[in-house]
């Protein structure tokens, strides 16, 4: 794709640049963050021109940035508590509801195949490439940038985890609990992964001491995990292991 011949594209991408709030000096960046990798495949683009990489990097933007954040904003708080604040901010859930205000799934571009399968609603490129905007705005305005717009884009989430109502984070819920009863952590193992590279579906277990407590499964690696630990917590809470 020649971006500065396609006026129809730049155009899509102002528009939702003044939807985040936020002005690409290097648009390249920003549309490539909304390039998925169907779309990549489908028109030969060079490699690694997809959306991926940085995905890559706005995962740890977004979780350095979130651990700043609630550093600071909840000073008497131990290391468990803001972890698990944390996982809620950064969760799937999270990310795709923020994504779905955004407006994300509109200028996302999609090979044929994904769009027909209704790509821009997955939860999976929702979340994915929310993170990789997170990646390019880092490269384009660094680390303060990085800072102001997750701070904004992600301010009626972290509202709600100080309102007790955030997110449920079913891994740090399962994973507190296993620590005091049975002095060890959970471990999730990748059962299965269905679907062409760019729309897998994970099947993932969670064993607790050898043993098998649930079985999960999401359109990306962190739901299915999630999915998991909360079908985990119910499989001991029926055999009374929470008491």
């Amino acid at each position: 794709m020649n971006l500065k011949k396609d006026k129809y594209r730049l155009k899509k991408l102002k528009i939702f640049e003044k939807s985040i709030n936020y002005g690409f000096r290097n648009k390249f960046l920003l549309n490539q963050a909304l390039t998925h990798k169907s779309y990549a495949n489908e028109k030969d683009m060079e490699q690694s021109s997809d959306n991926e990489r940085l995905e890559f990097l706005g995962d740890s933007v977004l979780g350095l940035i979130v651990s700043h954040v609630l550093y600071n904003e909840y000073p008497r708080e131990d290391e468990g508590v803001l972890t698990r604040y944390k996982s809620q901010l950064v969760s799937g859930e999270t990310l795709a509801r923020i994504a779905k205000q955004l407006g994300i799934g509109e200028y996302i571009l999609l090979g044929r195949g994904e769009e027909a399968s209704g790509g821009r609603k997955h939860v999976s490129n929702l979340m994915c490439a929310l993170e990789a905007i997170i990646g390019a705005v880092f490269l384009d305005g660094g680390i303060k940038t990085s800072h102001n717009f997750i701070t904004r884009v992600f301010k009626p989430e972290i509202q709600l985890v100080k309102e007790g109502k955030g997110s449920k984070d079913y891994k740090s819920i399962l994973q507190q609990i296993v620590l005091r009863k049975f002095k060890t952590t959970p471990f999730y193992r990748i059962l299965s992964e269905i679907g062409p590279d760019h729309k897998k579906h994970f099947i993932v277990e969670a064993a607790v001491a050898g043993k098998r407590y649930g079985v999960g499964s999401g359109p990306n690696k962190k739901s299915a995990e999630q999915a998991s630990a909360k079908e985990a917590l119910s499989a001991l809470e029926s055999e009374k292991e929470l008491l």
